[in-house]
């Protein structure tokens, strides 16, 4: 990977992982395979793809990208069940 592209590349990962949280802390909350469960999983993949387009990076970043994007959803969940057995 080109040096110059290592910073977009890092905030790409932290945006998947990071706007994955909140989306996955109220997946947990909705019951399974309803809408609002499924809108919970799918809403940031437009705004990774805007971000990774306009970052010049091609379909090799991918699964990087949905790596973080399932880590956040999986942190995210985690959080839930833990504040709810606090």
């Amino acid at each position: 990977m080109d040096p110059s592209l290592l910073l977009p590349f890092i905030t790409l990962m932290i945006f998947a992982l990071g706007i994955n949280v909140p989306l996955g802390y109220m997946r947990e909350a909705s019951p399974k395979y309803s809408l609002a469960w499924f809108i919970y999983i799918h809403l940031s993949i437009p705004f990774i793809i805007a971000l990774r387009t306009s970052a010049g990076f091609g379909w090799k970043v991918v699964p990087f990208s949905l790596g973080c994007a399932v880590a956040g959803q999986l942190l995210g969940g985690f959080l839930r069940r833990a504040s709810r057995r606090s």
